[in-house]
């Protein structure tokens, strides 16, 4: 890999960009189509402090991108460029993103990408290459080993062009198939109307039966498979570390038919652009008013990661560490994360965002990231999810508690938009999350109204 280093060692998290020149040198998005992208998100322990036993340092940090490089090959997506933080990888790729924390992975691809297909090589990686428990085979020579997860969310929305999927891709049913062969304990959910724009979702829950002990690599001989070829979920070796930081919030808003005047911005010919992706997309961010979502005057140590398309396209990853209350904290502090990818053309407008900054952190509310956002795009419809985990374990005599935290949620999503009307709030009560999930109109939007599923339920 051609490679290009930028180092910024001025601020307390030491971050670096390295673009794969031979990658962006000839890449042209004329043939992209699906702007609506696949959302994988593997987590193999709670937190980066709670690593299982075993696991190499900085755990699944510690994999090299060739190796990752050999997955996404799977998915069929090349790696543009990575921004390497203390506690998060950030890749952008030719096919939107991936980023890539000690203790969990997200990998979030669109077109025709066949991302559930690079699934069983990441799980294998997570065993050889960083040393994550397995309980799936007998030993780390088995081709078959595969890392038993803490937890794993698939998400999309519905296809803009079913018919043009590929593999387990061409049907929401045909994909949970694949993941129900895969592990134990999933379920499946549409959130949404089936007749108009909706959700799915799909989850694993922690396996409850009795399995044999987990297996390392410095543990890989002897014992007995488990009974089930599927993988478990949530069966871990005691951690060591504390859970305080468990905390997890997700927003994602997914956009449909953009404003077209303010699309243009987004095409390499709409001015006398000229230069390499990397430069273009830093010259769009800071235009197009993304660089402001979490701009450095608040967030002095973000880094944002941008690319322009030939000829039209844009996508996004952002770093945002976590602030320190002092230098004691400054090694332990998370980091997060958010990216935005945009397919500008009137055939298959679409636009996203999404991030893990949790609502507050200085001060910056949800509500206003929505607002922004919106702003920027004026789409002619959209959907917003927030997902997150409970303030506490919800029990039958904290009733008001969890009322409290959907209250809570439900605020920070806020009900009115300027120049919008809401048409559905949905929302969802799980064992450990709660999900909110809202649906938009523009006022005076004159887009077509015939239900955009496409796929056979």
């Amino acid at each position: 890999m051609t490679s290009t280093n930028v180092t910024n060692s001025a601020a307390a998290e030491e971050t670096q960009l390295t673009i794969n020149h031979e990658i962006t040198a000839d890449l042209d998005s004329t043939n992209a189509f699906e702007g609506p992208e696949k959302l994988l998100e593997v987590w193999f322990a709670p937190s980066a402090k709670t690593l299982p036993p075993g696991v190499k340092e900085n755990g699944l940090k510690s994999v090299s991108p060739s190796i990752w490089e050999g997955m996404l090959d799977m998915v069929n997506c090349k790696v543009l460029s990575i921004v390497n933080s203390d506690h998060v990888d950030a890749y952008l790729l030719s096919e939107s993103s991936m980023f890539v924390f000690p203790h969990k992975l997200i990998l979030k691809t669109c077109g025709t990408t066949t991302l559930l297909l690079g699934l069983r090589r990441l799980l294998r990686i997570a065993a050889i290459d960083a040393g994550f428990p397995f309980h799936n085979v007998k030993t780390l020579e088995d081709e078959r080993v595969a890392a038993t997860p803490h937890r794993v969310f698939y998400s999309r929305k519905n296809f803009l062009f079913p018919d043009r999927q590929q593999g387990p891709h061409s049907s929401w049913k045909e994909e949970v198939k694949f993941l129900d062969e895969l592990f134990e304990n999933g379920s499946a959910y549409l959130v949404g109307r089936m007749n108009a724009d909706h959700w799915y979702l799909y989850m694993t829950s922690p396996t409850t039966s009795t399995l044999t002990p987990p297996r390392t690599p410095s543990s890989s001989t002897g014992g007995s498979p488990t009974r089930s070829a599927k993988i478990p979920t949530g069966i871990v070796a005691p951690c060591v570390g504390s859970l305080d930081d468990n905390d997890d919030e997700t927003l994602e808003i997914l956009m449909m038919d953009l404003d077209q005047d303010l699309a243009k911005q987004w095409y390499l010919e709409d001015s006398d652009k000229s230069g390499e992706g990397h430069a273009l997309g830093t010259v769009i961010s800071n235009k197009c008013g993304l660089a402001e979502v979490y701009p450095t005057s608040v967030y002095p140590e973000a880094r944002i990661d941008s690319y322009l398309f030939t000829p039209c396209g844009y996508s996004a990853n952002g770093v945002i560490p976590a602030p320190t209350k002092s230098s004691d904290d400054a090694a332990s502090r998370a980091a997060h994360y958010f990216t935005v990818h945009v397919t500008p053309e009137p055939i298959c407008s679409y636009a996203s965002f999404e991030t893990n900054v949790p609502s507050g952190q200085n001060g910056r509310q949800t509500s206003e990231v929505i607002d922004h956002v919106i702003n920027i795009f004026r789409p002619g419809r959209f959907t917003v999810t927030l997902f997150q985990t409970k303030n506490k374990p919800a029990t039958p005599s904290d009733g008001a508690d969890v009322e409290d935290n959907q209250r809570s949620l439900v605020k920070q999503t806020v009900d009115r938009i300027d120049g919008y009307r809401r048409i559905d709030r949905i929302i969802h009560e799980f064992e450990d999350y709660d999900l909110v999930f809202r649906y938009y109109e523009r006022d005076g939007w004159t887009g077509t109204k015939k239900a955009m599923v496409g796929e056979d339920f």
